[in-house]
């Protein structure tokens, strides 16, 4: 009942920071320059009562509040609107691209924590050894490098040079194998998937990892001086026992606070990556929809995905339990 008491107070907490972003987001789509109308006639000849009607038809006539207001409303509906430029729902445009983006985040999630966590370890374990050097060089180079510079590097070395990878596009795990040309079968589909991911996961990925992992060597070093790791050695337990029992399961509480918190730059990094690599996600989707001003397009996406890092950070912030019991929902508030 805490936990349930506890994760309602969370989602309430979310409702004004949403509100805080769709008042933002409405502000900055339709104050800037550019007509969307305009852009959507682009090239063909129009007259300015088409262009009226195009306008009382997305409610681009009416005062900025009362537009708000209005989308607020269909908003609690669960209607994101129609696309100006692409003329179609908005839920629609971002069914279509989120699964590409969400294969991109969770693998280059997955590539940051299994590379981190034991390089991490490794790191603390051999203090001020080569090995500890050369992973506190990785993880200065990752923090550094910007994902897209990476990502251009990898492409140019790895699908312009060698030719062992493929520099743009994604290929689908969940689709037919009969949808590609020249894919024969699920086995060679899930190989040419990953393939085509390896490259915008790694460029993506080496954030993540490199913050993951100077905190995993912080807190490992932190947690193999504690007075229980100490009693621990005093006892004779191993040293493996020691790194995997004692030290290790006290040093992941900040990890989970690095990946819930960093949920944000992940996807604010999966607009450039999908944009180098070309990727059909809600990345590029979103650059389109700046480009072409269409600010119900605009406001859509960055509805979802600020959901979508509210929701993380709440989940994180329930994960807590599970690495440390000490920790509570707020019985003390």
């Amino acid at each position: 009942m805490k936990l349930l008491k506890y994760t309602i107070y969370r989602l309430l907490q979310a409702i004004p920071v949403l509100i805080g972003i769709s008042i933002i987001t409405f502000l900055l789509a339709n104050l800037g320059p550019g007509d969307p109308v305009s852009l959507m006639l682009q090239g063909q000849e129009h007259s300015e009562e088409l262009v009226r009607t195009i306008e009382r038809r997305y409610g681009l006539d009416k005062p900025l509040h009362e537009r708000y207001v209005t989308y607020m409303a269909n908003l609690l509906q669960g209607d994101l609107g129609q696309s100006i430029y692409y003329q179609r729902p908005v839920t629609d445009l971002m069914l279509d691209r989120l699964g590409p983006t969400l294969l991109l985040v969770l693998s280059a999630y997955a590539f940051a924590l299994v590379t981190a966590i034991p390089l991490g370890i490794v790191a603390a374990d051999r203090r001020n050894e080569p090995t500890d050097h050369a992973s506190r060089l990785v993880a200065l180079v990752g923090v550094s490098t910007p994902s897209f510079w990476i990502g251009i590097v990898l492409i140019l070395v790895f699908a312009v040079q060698l030719g062992w990878l493929p520099s743009s596009g994604l290929v689908y795990p969940w689709r037919s194998p009969s949808s590609y040309h020249g894919i024969d079968g699920h086995l060679e589909l899930y190989y040419q998937s990953l393939r085509h991911l390896l490259l915008p996961m790694i460029a993506l990925g080496t954030l993540q990892m490199a913050t993951i992992m100077r905190v995993e060597r912080t807190q490992m070093l932190e947690s193999l001086q504690g007075e229980y790791v100490k009693l621990a050695r005093a006892y004779g337990v191993p040293e493996r026992t020691i790194l995997r029992k004692h030290a290790f399961q006290v040093a992941q509480l900040p990890i989970i606070t690095i990946v819930g918190l960093n949920l944000s730059t992940a996807i604010g990094g999966a607009v450039l990556v999908e944009t180098v690599f070309n990727i059909n996600g809600m990345g590029q989707l979103f650059v389109e929809a700046i480009q072409r001003n269409d600010y119900q397009l605009v406001m859509g996406v960055t509805m979802v995905l600020g959901t979508l890092f509210v929701i993380g950070v709440i989940i994180t912030d329930i994960s807590y339990a599970y690495v440390d019991p000490r920790v509570t929902y707020g019985e003390g508030e």
